[in-house]
This record gives structure tokens, sequence and C-alpha cells, in this order.
């Protein structure tokens, strides 16, 4: 049985959750994810004080949290079982214990959820903002059409090296791309995305290295990395010049997608939004336009 304490607890016990906080947070690849690991094994020590990890201690913490999001619920929950797991892995709990401390299950979402996804119009009118007579405005028209037209989430998009976009048999890709969770995947490039960045690169002198840099006001390109929150930056400001709040390139990146979803004309959506090329259209007709996880 672990015992979760405060600090004024005996120290070998205050070890032995410090090693197991290490553990768990060292299991996880994602920074975001470790902060809010973090966040809830820290929040469990301090409400479980000096009492044994019982699965009725479990049960009152997640009752504790019922102000809190689904979603935020999940993710704590989640930090817990891979405690857990942890302590089953180190000889500090029994396989059977251990099942039973893990079976406390999530709190269900409720509704449907909507977001913030774009129409073809919107998606449309958003690739049209950039001025594309400039430098700036062929980088942001391709950090739109990447995340449009593949679907990158916009930490992949920033950190997307020239090296990666190659040619596999006869189509362009984006290869051996690292994505969420360390899942590595390929993603196809429709040709309409392929002359945005290319655009971009003869414009701005990249040759290899990152894709994206940063440009200056005088449109002189400088440094050698894009942060995505820049990334974010360009996605919210063109949503607000065509009308739209509360917009950000992870809506952005859902475009493409829902909108297949939700008309169910992946032709009609291609030709739209890709141009008459019709392998893109065939990729997406076979659902490997980027839409991975």
């Amino acid at each position: 049985m672990i015992a979760a304490s405060t600090p004024a607890a005996t120290e070998p016990l205050d070890l032995r959750l410090a090693q197991l906080r290490q553990m768990v947070l060292g299991s996880v690849v994602a920074e975001h994810s470790k902060r809010n690991y973090a966040k809830a094994l820290d929040d469990l020590f301090l409400f479980a004080a000096s009492r044994p990890l019982t699965r009725a201690l479990l049960m009152e913490g997640r009752a504790a949290m019922d102000k809190l999001s689904p979603s935020t619920v999940t993710v704590r929950l989640s930090a817990m079982r891979k405690l857990v797991t942890e302590a089953r892995r180190n000889g500090m709990l029994g396989a059977e214990e251990a099942a039973n401390l893990t079976e406390v299950l999530n709190i269900p979402e409720k509704g449907t959820r909507l977001g913030n996804w774009l129409t073809r119009e919107q998606a449309k009118e958003m690739l049209a903002v950039p001025d594309r007579s400039t430098i700036k405005g062929k980088r942001d028209y391709a950090i739109l059409a990447l995340l449009v037209g593949c679907a990158l989430r916009r930490q992949e998009l920033a950190e997307l090296d020239v090296e990666k976009i190659q040619m596999r048999e006869g189509r362009w890709v984006i290869v051996d791309l690292r994505g969420k969770g360390g899942r590595v995947r390929s993603v196809a490039i429709p040709m309409w995305v392929k002359h945005a960045i290319d655009a971009w690169m003869i414009a701005g002198n990249v040759e290899d290295g990152r894709l994206l840099r940063p440009v200056l006001k005088g449109g002189k390109v400088k440094g050698e990395t894009l942060t995505d929150w820049s990334i974010w930056s360009v996605v919210e400001r063109s949503a607000k010049q065509i009308g739209i709040e509360r917009f950000g390139a992870h809506d952005l990146r859902q475009a493409l997608p829902q909108e297949r979803r939700r008309f169910g004309a992946d032709q009609v959506l291609a030709r739209t939004l890709l141009g008459p090329d019709d392998r893109a259209i065939s990729w997406l007709r076979a659902g490997t336009g980027g839409s991975g996880q």
C-alpha cells in the first residue's frame, strides 16, 4: 500500500513518492502533458495527506474535482493511473491492488463538442488574407496552407525541417513527422500546398534547416526558427481579418477533416481548397490528406 504524505511525514516515504513522481513525469513525452501531470500528482499528494492511497481515497478525490471540467479530471486520473503503474513495476504494490486502484472511471463528457471549425468559404477567405506579393505574406500563406491542407499541429509546423519534405512514389510528403505523444507519421502534401512552400523557400532563401523563419518588418528573414506562438498569432490575425474571433491554429487544423465529415463530399471540397489536381483529390478520397493523429 502506498501512503501519500505531506513534507512533515517521514523522509523515506517522501523520497519514495518523489521517485515515483519523477518516474511518471519521465514517461511523458509532451512538455504540456508533463506540466499537467506534475500538477495533478502534487494536488493528489496534498489531498491525500498521510492517508494511504486507496480506491476509496481516489473516489473521494474524484468527487472533490466536481468543479473542474471532465477533460481536466481525465488528465488528473490518467496521472494517478501512471503513478499506480510505476508503483506496481517497482514492487510497491501488488498486481491485484494496482488493478483495483486503476479502475476509477473518468467523468463522462455530456453533449456534443462543436468547436470552431472553418467552413469551406471561411477557409478560402483566410487563405486569401496574406499579401503574397511580400516575403512575409508568402511565409504566412505557407503557414495557413500547411495547417489547412496537411492538418499539422502548430508545434509540428514550427519544428518542420526542409529535409522532411520529400518525393515518395510520385507524391510529395512530409516523412517521419513526430507529433503528439511522440507518434510518428507521414503526411501527404497537396500540390497547392507544395507551391506555397516553394514560393516561400525561394523568397526567403531557405534551403535547409527549419522551413519557417522570422521575417522582420522590412522583409528581411532573420533567425533560424519560428515559435509555435508566432504561428498561432498568424492564424489569429488572419481569422480576425475575416471576422472570426477566438480562433486558433488547432481549430484551423480541424477545418479540412471536419468539412469532409460534415458534407461527405471529398471531391467537391478538394477542388474548392486544393484546386483541380486529381492526385490530391484521390489522396483526400482515400483519407490520406494528413488528418492522422
